[in-house]
């Protein structure tokens, strides 16, 4: 017997679910709180008092949250930060920051320095390293009182000595700083592998503060397990990880929901419609993973390229505002203040869950309250949800081809019958909680994104070697190496590189191995 903890903070609730290997034990859907930890605190308390689970025999606790994303989407709580390029006499066109949003770039101060340095794809140096020109940089953020700093260089991903050399440069500068290197965290494309370094930078302080508190929360209830965060892969990072690359958790709420709804429903290619209380997400998942996004990926917006899910987000949940003549449904919400707002619980505000209850397809609060909805009314909102969801999934079918939808969330009780398109509708078991069920089951994984060079070796050789390295990064992160597998390959000639040069990606995962780490080990990098 294995018992997880699944935790999912979002928005509107927090999420949490007791796990016994495959089983589900106990469950809660609370609002989460202004200070998130006491809601986390509760949810906690709730499954393991309705279980009788005694502290002490829960193995892990795994929790998913948007506290980062929220941060860069509201520009709050964000660290001054600067960023140092190595890749002169080339790059010089494009400064680092050179596409940010302005007040975004204005809040975390727009310092940044050029240096010599980088490499091409097949490893030659652009440019020699220069020591003191990155000692001079340190000097003068250290001047500026700066201790964020995240270090790009030119085709860092295939070799990133040059970034690890002006890490050590630049902290004997600034002892206090935080340094990120971006080919721990991004892919090729150098400008968003930098955004996503500096988002990273700018995030580690409040990190380090959101981290402390899910461990106060956990201990305060005397749970000595270890403590893992979600990523937007579906995997897990150890607590530690996570205080050190904050940005792997972006989208990972909505990649929880599809890790769930596949767990849940033995669907493991399907698309997933998760409907929460402010939004819906849909998504496809792959051999039980969610599809990534292919092209640059925009976060508050910065365009980044490191791993996300290809999700679709839209304004229609549980709490969205009905509005007659015309008649629109969402993007506006009551959120998390459904049960004080909406009509079912004694509210004043016509929302979603509200028409949902009067079409008779919802048994939620008070029913009598909506009895004198107009029925004509009832009916166009509820085919106005049917063709909002339809619409989503039909924008992410990659055919016309009728595929198995998965429906889950705490608002997918508005979908009242299959959506079209639809091979087959599954609305499983616990789906309500299948984001916090996709937390709990979470595996561990490992990535390689390289350029390899095809005159020196061939193109087995380089799958072979790049799918080795994931399995090490897997099994270094705690994965079970009995349990790791490739789940995901992608090989790219690259045409216009001399040298015929090919570029491989490949994932890896497998199953945490629970007991003798701590939560400050282990972690997979991109």
């Amino acid at each position: 017997m294995t018992l997880r903890i699944g935790i999912d903070v979002g928005g509107t609730n927090t999420d949490a679910v007791l796990m016994d290997d495959a089983r589900v034990v106990a469950k809660i859907k609370t609002p989460t709180t202004e200070d998130v930890t006491s809601g986390i605190t509760a949810a906690l308390r709730h499954v393991l008092e309705t279980s009788g689970t005694a502290t002490g025999d829960v193995a892990g606790v795994m929790i998913g949250t948007t506290h980062f994303t929220n941060a860069v989407v509201e520009r709050r709580r964000l660290q001054p930060t600067a960023a140092v390029r190595l890749g002169l006499p080339a790059t010089a066109a494009l400064p680092p920051m050179v596409d940010w949003p302005a007040d975004l770039a204005a809040v975390l101060g727009d310092h940044h320095h050029l240096c010599h340095g980088g490499h091409e794809f097949d490893g030659r140096e652009i440019s020699p390293f220069d020591e003191g020109e990155v000692r001079r940089a340190g000097a003068d953020i250290a001047g500026k009182g700066i201790s964020a700093i995240a270090v790009s260089s030119v085709f860092s991903p295939v070799n990133a000595e040059m970034e690890e050399r002006a890490a050590e440069v630049l902290l004997a500068e600034v002892p206090n700083a935080s340094v990120t290197l971006s080919h721990e965290i991004g892919r090729i494309g150098l400008l968003e592998r930098e955004n996503a370094a500096i988002l990273n930078a700018c995030l580690r302080p409040l990190a380090a503060q959101t981290v402390a508190a899910f461990r106060r929360a956990i201990a305060e209830l005397g749970i000595a397990a270890p403590l893992y965060l979600t990523q937007n892969d579906g995997t897990l990072m150890s607590a530690g990880f996570a205080e050190r690359y904050p940005v792997l958790t972006f989208a990972s709420g909505p990649t929880n929901s599809m890790r769930g709804a596949a767990f849940l429903s033995g669907r493991k290619d399907a698309m997933v419609v998760d409907v929460g209380g402010t939004t819906s997400d849909v998504g496809a998942l792959t051999h039980g993973f969610p599809r990534e996004a292919s092209v640059a990926v925009d976060i508050g917006g910065v365009r980044t390229n490191f791993r996300m899910p290809d999700v679709y987000s839209f304004g229609l949940g549980g709490g969205s505002l009905v509005r007659e003549d015309p008649l629109r449904i969402g993007p506006r919400s009551v959120g998390y203040r459904i049960t004080e707002q909406a009509l079912v619980f004694g509210g004043d505000t016509l929302t979603a869950t509200d028409v949902a209850v009067a079409a008779g397809v919802a048994e939620i609060g008070d029913p009598g309250r909506v009895r004198r909805l107009d029925p004509g009314l009832v009916r166009a909102a509820m085919e106005r949800i049917q063709g909002m969801s339809e619409a989503a999934v039909d924008r992410m079918k990659t055919s016309a081809e009728p595929v198995p939808v998965i429906v889950v969330g705490g608002g997918s009780v508005l979908i009242a019958r299959p959506l079209a398109g639809a091979s087959e509708m599954v609305k499983p078991d616990h789906f309500e909680a299948a984001n916090a069920v996709g937390a709990a089951i979470a595996q561990i994984s490992g990535e390689v994104d390289r350029v390899y060079a095809l005159d020196a070796l061939t193109r087995e050789q380089a799958l072979d070697d790049a799918k080795a390295e994931a399995s090490g990064r897997a099994v270094a992160a705690g994965a079970d190496p009995a349990t790791v597998q490739i789940v995901d390959v992608e090989d790219v000639p690259l045409a216009y590189l001399p040298g015929n040069a090919t570029r491989v990606r490949v994932k890896a995962v497998g199953d945490l191995t629970l007991g003798g780490r701590t939560d400050d080990q282990g972690g997979s990098r991109a």
